[in-house]
């Protein structure tokens, strides 16, 4: 389980990155993107390293105590979006054309690593054996 819930991470974190770039070189002005306070690749490789730390802390906790996992993962979510609003700061301080923009795409990445650590959580949590 634990290899098989990185490599869904990675995958799907450089899925998600792929369709990100992508819908921004059609929709976005490029300008914009060059200007972000934190590239797009960056974010999602951020969010990433923190997905695949929360899942080996969460498989870690399983193994030593099952019924802890739920909590071991909302306390390690909670730490995340504390880190991630660290990280948000200098977005939601500046005012340009491009900041909506910028703080949308942050929390879409933010969203998305939160669904998929979700997800996996859950795996975790059914295979109870």
């Amino acid at each position: 389980m634990k290899l098989k819930a990185v490599i869904n991470v990675i995958a799907l974190g450089i899925i998600g990155c792929l369709i990100h770039k992508l819908l921004f070189y059609f929709f976005v002005p490029a300008t914009y993107e060059e200007s972000f306070v934190y590239s797009i690749p960056v974010l999602y490789a951020f969010f990433m390293l923190m997905s695949v730390a929360i899942l080996f802390i969460l498989n870690k906790v399983r193994e030593k105590k099952i019924d802890s996992v739920g909590y071991t993962f909302l306390l390690l979510t909670s730490i995340k979006m504390v880190i991630a609003y660290t990280f948000l700061r200098p977005i939601l301080a500046i005012t340009l054309p491009k900041t909506p923009t910028e703080k949308i795409s942050f929390f879409f990445i933010f969203i998305y690593f939160l669904a998929i650590e979700t997800i996996l959580t859950i795996r975790i949590l059914n295979n109870k054996q």
